[in-house]
């Protein structure tokens, strides 16, 4: 790639030689082949010869017995994936390392600012907790196909109770530690488990939250007070009073016991996922374990340039299909060492915590969300706190769970010293559906704003308002064309009906992603919203995320939101609401004149954009998202309850109050 650091102060000075250098730039990057030969081979294998691309990609796995057929598509979209194929997935992520003779080198981290621990988990040490931890569910009657409930925060027993019910073949449903008692009543009643793992409680920044008295209220509402629970006392800190039911983790592993990994059919669940927010009937994404063995073990050195033994970092929490992949199962498939972090990018305790952790911990990939790196710019955009640590290991900065803007990737780019590289991945495909294939030979330095290529097995497409394929850079209803590849969800748990309803049936042979974006006629995607956050003003489709990016370049503005509110003339009209720079000189009333100004440049006049207000916060979900959807059902006047995986449900009170005062939410409420 040129480097722009040859541009010699002497030559900003001269006009004619700047613009002679830029030109000699550009020519650079043209003759740049940022898809890479090797990506474009494997990418179209993929796609025309899906069976035996990923038959050979499946001999990564230990398989007990191998499968009869790579792809059975019979029933789709009920793809089934190495049918007749069994194997353990505990067994892959741990015993075969020990077998191998990686038994010694580190599994997990555990960094945790927020109480001051620190802990590190070989692979022996490991499969050893997660044996006995079997054992202890199998006594309580545990066996294949059962489910388990994992109620905890991010330790490392997390990952120990996640890898002992996969080892019994038992799927696991993970919830947010501190969920409240009566959304987690309705995953009780859902998924019916045979037993509950949590720990006495979770540590937050201002307040601990006991788990136990949370726990017994749920099953309380289920009407399930038979349920074993598990209790991890966590040392030093709250302790939970147990019920005659219930188990002591620490006294039960120390009477030694061990259960062997059981083997189950390749498409066997590994776990339910439920998505976040759901209320009601719950909606349980559901994995098949041999195909998420195969391809999740082989995102690690495709997608992220991972070799084995490197240390990997995905900030994220064990709620969230990140969480679950990403710090659990596939560093360990692929013999990586995963850092838990329990702590806050900013606050717990300064905003130089992520730079600690890359430097202390030797982490070679961090997997982020963009708003912890904007929370990190906008307490300490000078990286005061950061600039201590030698973080020289860190090769790549992946970012992902919704839009990261032009100017935080520059910052992140100018503080961390390595490609930032912007991918896309929902709850139900449980790996990137585009993404820069770092292994594959992709350029390190993509097209401004895309979230990369389709990675293998996607055959992604644009679909306009007639369900015919968009032109290239025209904005349209993003598809995969089936089959999905593996690992993906196989189905909706007890509701197959609703899985076929929901993904396949606006677009059929397609698996509808609910996303809006574009695709360049070199195959880049740009995901600009959710469907529903693309607004439509006087007959022209805009998208919520482009106006945002155009408001958050003025230097005043540290974030902003975006969300269609009725317009009697245009049908809707596009509202920001932004949040100021603490530093910054420019009144609210000064900043909203000129960002009008700067959204017209940007997207044109067509956007009708004149209303903007200053706020002091913006609700966002425990991974970082901004919640735009509730915010806009606000405006409209609907009474919004409030899903409790919003960290600050506080903050839509003034927004409510805000909306008022310039004439919207007319009959709005808020249940929190």
């Amino acid at each position: 790639m040129y480097r722009w650091s040859s541009l010699s102060k002497s030559i900003l000075g001269h006009p004619q030689r700047l613009l002679k250098e830029c030109r000699r730039a550009l020519h650079e990057v043209e003759k740049l082949d940022l898809v890479g030969d090797k990506y474009r081979q494997e990418f179209q294998k993929s796609i025309q010869n899906p069976e035996e691309y990923w038959g050979e990609i499946s001999q990564n796995i230990i398989w007990t017995k191998p499968w009869t057929k790579v792809l059975d598509d019979a029933n789709s979209p009920f793809t089934k994936w190495f049918p007749g194929g069994r194997l353990s997935l505990c067994y892959n992520a741990l015993d075969r390392h020990v077998d191998e003779g990686r038994g010694n080198r580190d599994a997990l981290i555990w960094d945790s600012p927020i109480t001051g621990n620190k802990d590190t988990y070989s692979f022996l040490r490991l499969q050893k907790e997660v044996s006995s931890l079997a054992a202890i569910l199998s006594g309580l009657g545990v066996q294949k196909g059962d489910r388990t409930l994992i109620y905890m925060p991010m330790i490392p027993q997390t990952v120990v109770a996640m890898l002992a019910s996969a080892r019994l073949g038992a799927p696991h449903s993970v919830v947010f530690g501190g969920f409240a008692a009566k959304e987690l009543s309705t995953r009780i009643r859902h998924c019916q488990p045979k037993a509950i793992l949590c720990a006495s409680c979770g540590v937050e920044p201002s307040r601990t939250i006991e788990y136990k008295p949370i726990i017994d209220e749920a099953l309380r509402l289920a009407n399930a007070p038979d349920i074993p629970v598990v209790v991890y006392q966590r040392p030093d800190l709250a302790q939970s009073v147990l019920k005659p039911n219930d188990l002591n983790w620490d006294q039960e592993l120390s009477k030694g016991q061990s259960h062997d990994c059981v083997e189950v059919d390749s498409d066997d669940p590994l776990y339910i996922l439920y998505t976040s927010g759901t209320t009601g009937t719950p909606k349980g994404v559901q994995h098949p374990t041999g195909g998420h063995a195969v391809v999740n073990k082989w995102t690690m050195n495709a997608l992220y340039g991972m070799s084995p033994d490197e240390v990997w970092w995905a900030a994220s929490d064990f709620g969230w299909i990140v969480g679950h992949e990403y710090i659990c199962y596939s560093p360990l498939l692929n013999g990586n060492t995963s850092i838990i972090y329990e702590g806050k990018p900013v606050g717990t305790p300064d905003a130089g915590q992520f730079f600690r952790v890359i430097s202390e911990h030797n982490v070679s990939g961090l997997f982020t969300a963009p708003t912890a790196l904007r929370a990190i710019k906008r307490v300490d955009h000078d990286i005061l706190d950061g600039k201590q640590y030698d973080i020289s290991s860190l090769k790549y900065l992946f970012v992902a769970g919704e839009h990261c803007d032009h100017d935080t990737r520059l910052w992140c780019a100018q503080n961390f010293k390595v490609p930032i590289l912007d991918h896309w991945w929902q709850t139900e495909t449980a790996h990137a559906i585009t993404a820069t294939c770092v292994g594959l030979g992709n350029g390190l330095y993509p097209p401004k704003d895309v979230t990369g290529l389709p990675v293998p097995g996607f055959n992604v497409k644009v679909l306009n308002e007639s369900g015919e394929e968009a032109k290239a850079e025209e904005l349209g209803r993003i598809v995969c064309k089936l089959p999905m590849p593996p690992g993906t969800f196989s189905t909706l748990y007890q509701a197959e009906s609703k899985f076929e309803e929901t993904y396949f049936t606006k677009y059929p042979g397609y698996y509808d992603t609910m996303d809006a974006g574009m695709q360049d006629e070199h195959g880049y995607v740009k995901v600009l919203a959710r469907d529903d956050d693309v607004i439509n003003v006087a007959g022209h489709r805009l998208s919520t995320s482009a106006i945002e990016e155009a408001i958050e370049e003025h230097e005043d503005v540290e974030e902003a939101v975006v969300i269609g509110v009725p317009d009697e003339l245009k049908g809707q009209v596009p509202l920001a609401l932004f949040i100021m720079r603490k530093d910054g000189h420019k009144t609210a009333k000064e900043i909203s004149s000129e960002i009008v100004q700067m959204v017209r440049l940007s997207i044109g006049p067509v956007a009708a954009f004149k209303l903007s207000v200053a706020v002091t916060a913006l609700p966002r979900t425990r991974s970082g998202k901004t919640a735009r959807k509730s915010i806009a059902d606000l405006a409209q006047g609907k009474h919004v309850k409030i899903p409790p995986t919003i960290e600050d449900a506080l903050v839509y009170e003034p927004i409510l109050e805000i909306l008022r005062n310039i004439g919207f939410a007319k009959n709005a409420s808020v249940e929190i």
